[in-house]
């Protein structure tokens, strides 16, 4: 081969130095457009205030009890679940009148943060994974629950309310909560009005017995019935930070969905203050009041 078919020409090496011109100006261009609009493709740990855990949750409130043990999962299970900071506790209605059936509900939580490369685990997978038949497709029902002890929170900015426009808080109970009295913020868009959504399914073990089982998930201040809109949600661009929080009840005791959402919802208008506070209060996170190193409190964005 003569030299000249092994020299690229003037014309070639100009196009190429051209590309590489190309490409690093485009490099520039993209990462001051990213910065120019607030964009943050990483997203950085965060924990609820204290170091609050969801374990931490009351075993009771005043119409529900914990009964046995927390289910504590095999290395196994948690590598599988990949989060430590989860939940499994079994509680039971109290104080119930003669006569009527006494249903135990099976409550898992697990929380998640930071680079979020996982698929959550919902029941559609692991328990048909498990070898159980779904019976059923799957119904988005809201959850009933008690509201008349919340109150709208005039110090949220407009903003930052969401689309009902303004974000309540509820009060935790004097008796069972470790922090009584304290008023907790709920997650935006969830108002007296506009009730938070569960997606439910039923299932037949392979013994034959029944179960239903529904769960939404809490994310970025925001809550979702879907698996495939909390990632969207955890991993808005403009946040900073990712997280979301499962919340999933389990029962052989309801007969329909409809049954499991009013359950459901009577467990979760006395918990639903205490999970709060398990999750950072995304209203302190985005006026950058927490955490102390937020980047948003030293830009005062």
């Amino acid at each position: 081969m003569s030299d000249t078919a092994r020299t690229p020409s003037r014309a070639r090496v100009a196009a190429f130095a051209t590309v590489l011109v190309v490409l690093g100006v485009s490099a520039v261009g993209m990462g001051a457009a990213i910065k120019a609009f607030g964009i943050h493709l990483q997203k950085s740990s965060i924990n609820a205030a204290n170091g609050r855990v969801v374990a931490s949750i009351p075993r009771e409130t005043a119409s529900w009890i914990a009964i046995g043990q927390d289910q504590i999962e095999s290395a196994e299970v948690v590598e599988t679940l990949r989060t430590q900071n989860y939940l499994n506790r079994i509680y039971v209605q109290k104080d119930l009148p003669p006569g009527e059936k006494r249903v135990a509900l099976d409550l898992h939580l697990a929380y998640y943060t930071g680079m979020i490369d996982t698929v959550p685990h919902v029941p559609e997978r692991c328990f048909v994974g498990g070898g159980f038949q779904q019976t059923a497709f799957a119904q988005i029902i809201p959850l009933d629950m008690d509201t008349s002890g919340w109150s709208p929170d005039p110090s949220v900015p407009e903003n930052l309310a969401g689309e009902a426009g303004q974000v309540f808080t509820t009060q935790l109970d004097y008796t069972h909560s470790s922090t009584p009295g304290a008023r907790v913020r709920l997650p935006r868009d969830v108002t007296p009005d506009r009730p938070a959504k569960m997606r439910i399914s039923m299932y037949e073990t392979p013994g034959g017995a029944k179960v239903t089982a529904g769960y939404f998930f809490i994310a970025n201040g925001g809550t979702v019935p879907n698996a495939t809109d909390v990632r969207a949600l955890a991993f808005d661009l403009t946040s900073d930070y990712a997280f979301y929080l499962k919340v999933q009840v389990t029962t052989s005791g309801a007969d329909s969905p409809e049954e499991l959402a009013e359950y459901a919802a009577s467990l979760l208008s006395e918990l639903m203050g205490e999970i709060m506070q398990c999750v950072p209060d995304w209203i302190e996170v985005q006026t950058g009041r927490y955490p102390e190193d937020n980047p948003r409190r030293k830009t005062g964005a």
